[in-house]
């Protein structure tokens, strides 16, 4: 490689892999804690006392009380039967309508929703819903009736509204008790992760999650922006014309980085959780830093594919510049590029191993983990190994230089791609910045590449370090509050969702992100206006729940349904969640999000 422009190309090097994981983790840090309207973060446990200090301000006046201090539901045991005690704060007040019972046994399908007799209650004219209610004030004590004699273990939903006479409406809230009706006695619990939620990953085997991790890993290799890498380092290997062997240890070392990388983010991955943060796959790119290193990764690659930088005819992709000698090390680092790159979606088959790895120890997790860098690399190592490759292979000429100079614009490609990423994070002054990057880049590369002193290295330095300050300055503009979204879609919050379910609306939701690009697919193929008509028909409130930024109440709902990564859509419809497949056509979304009962 020429020496003056592995200067930039090595920059770019160290600040891809030194300042990716710190940038992300100050973004992590930063972020807030996602809370609803009454300041309580999801899945808060009712009656704790941790939580009994928790209270929310209205502006500069008036105060109320956290939903669990102004409503206190305690379960009761009298000759067997069950009944539920409320103590209601004054000035609080109870729906009646909006009672909800439900018990829950370790068979779903034994579930069942409790009746009760209500004593008398106050008619009030209720601004919230426009007409007479029934509500109840102080206290009120219900027995709940027919709970199953066989079954002594229960888990209890409670289903409620209430109001405050001051103004404040909370939103439909749950509280959930654990109960052993032979003991009589009960514990109050958090909302279960996955209560009614049909979690693939819960009951399969480690080979079946090594099984499904491989294929996940091969089908990662159609990705838009592995394919060019894939085809480059495959095209550097006919080119090179070697031994037998040495494929075979290129083969090794691009697999061993594309191992060694995905081992690694799981490794982060487990350090966050164990922590007590919750991330998911693909978090990388919901930094902003990150996403403009790697707009100015593979700029430079293309620069060199399209030989308009001399780095070196073996630079096949990002660290061969470390590779003078034997080239395995560009090997190895390819691996790695392709990794990084792989990550943004949760391919077909991956999405249950992931669940399945993030709920083991430690060791097993990496070793699926591991499995999906195999899968990945796969396809390469079986090429460095085919029989008489060499002789199947054209012979090298002019036009593998010309194939290697039409394989830049995918990768010119994606780095316009994730400038659009970063824009829909940090907004247009940010791709301009990051832009206004690549024109640094290019300039240094021009310099080195026309004058040959010591003062036009320093001013390239100099402008690659420009370069390199700029993903700082476009992530500072980077917002958390989500955009508001037109017609029938609306942004996810939990309280939308609770508030729908206790209307018995059927839901639709989609998590997506902007760098997956495989949303993006289904989005262009299956949301046409056909389904939105549909959901609209049905009165289907269609969540959409971006995860293009950190976001921690999407990645609760993620780990709710056993996933860890996008794409994930799930319908629920008469309290029954059904998790759809990731890759969508518009036939299938129809038929799998048609309510039993259209017309509501």
């Amino acid at each position: 490689m020429n020496s003056r422009t592995a200067i930039v190309f090595s920059a770019l090097l160290f600040a891809l892999t030194s300042l990716s994981t710190a940038s992300w983790a100050q973004l992590e840090w930063q972020a807030e804690p996602t809370q609803n309207t009454l300041g309580l973060k999801p899945n808060q446990s009712p009656n704790s006392s941790n939580n009994i200090a928790t209270k929310i301000q209205l502006g500069q006046t008036l105060e109320f009380l956290a939903v669990e201090q102004a409503y206190i539901a305690t379960p009761v045991f009298s000759n067997g039967a069950l009944g539920l005690q409320w103590t209601i704060a004054d000035g609080y007040y109870l729906y009646q309508h909006k009672f909800k019972f439900t018990a829950q046994y370790p068979d779903p399908a034994q579930n069942q929703v409790l009746s009760t007799s209500y004593p008398k209650a106050k008619v009030i004219y209720d601004p919230t819903f426009e007409q007479n209610l029934e509500v109840y004030y102080h206290s009120i004590n219900l027995d709940l009736q027919g709970l199953k004699a066989s079954q002594n273990t229960l888990r209890l939903k409670v289903d409620f509204q209430g109001c405050a006479d001051a103004g404040l409406c909370y939103p439909p809230t749950s509280y959930w008790f654990e109960l052993d009706l032979e003991a009589q006695s009960y514990r109050a619990i958090s909302a279960p992760a996955a209560s009614n939620l049909p979690n693939p990953a819960a009951d399969i085997s480690l080979w079946l999650a090594l099984a499904s991790a491989l294929i996940g890993g091969l089908i990662l290799n159609l990705m838009p922006c592995v394919f060019p890498v894939l085809s480059i380092k495959a095209l550097s290997l006919a080119e090179a014309q070697q031994s037998s062997a040495q494929q075979h240890r290129h083969g090794w070392s691009y697999t061993l980085g594309a191992v060694l990388s995905f081992a690694g983010v799981a490794a982060v991955m487990l350090a966050f959780k164990a922590g007590g943060q919750a991330i998911g796959w693909g978090f990388q790119l919901q930094s902003p830093i990150f996403i403009s290193l790697l707009v100015y990764l593979f700029f430079a690659m293309g620069l060199s594919l399209s030989g308009l930088a001399e780095f070196g005819n073996r630079l096949m992709g990002v660290g061969n510049n470390l590779s003078l000698q034997s080239g395995y090390r560009g090997s190895f680092y390819t691996g790695v590029l392709a990794s990084v790159v792989a990550s943004p979606c949760t391919a077909p088959f991956m999405g249950t191993a992931l669940g399945f790895a993030l709920g083991q120890p430690a060791v097993i997790a990496l070793l699926v983990f591991a499995t999906l860098g195999l899968g990945m690399a796969l396809p390469f190592l079986l090429l460095s190994y085919w029989p008489g490759l060499g002789e199947r292979l054209p012979k090298p000429g002019p036009w593998m230089e010309t194939l290697k100079q039409a394989l830049a614009f995918p990768l010119y490609l994606a780095a316009i791609w994730l400038i659009w990423v970063l824009g829909r994070q940090s907004g247009s002054d940010a791709m301009a910045i990051i832009l206004t990057g690549l024109m640094l880049i290019a300039f240094a590369l021009w310099l080195l590449h026309k004058y040959h002193n010591t003062s036009t290295r320093i001013l390239a330095l100099l402008a690659v370090a420009g370069a390199l300050a700029l993903p700082a300055i476009a992530a500072s503009l980077s917002s958390q509050t989500p955009k508001e979204l037109n017609g029938l879609w609306q942004n996810y919050s939990e309280a939308k969702l609770k508030q729908a379910l206790a209307q018995d609306r059927s839901v639709f939701i989609n998590v997506t992100a902007a760098w997956c690009l495989s949303c993006l697919a289904n989005e262009r193929i299956a949301f046409g206006d056909t389904f939105e008509q549909q959901l609209k028909q049905q009165n289907t409130l269609a969540l959409k729940a971006d995860w293009t930024q950190y976001n921690p109440a999407i990645t609760e709902l993620l780990k709710q349904y056993g996933r860890n990564g996008v794409p994930l859509y799930v319908f629920i419809d008469q309290g029954k969640s059904q998790i759809l497949p990731q890759l969508l056509t518009e036939s299938s979304l129809l038929k799998s999000t048609k309510t039993q009962s259209p017309e509501r």
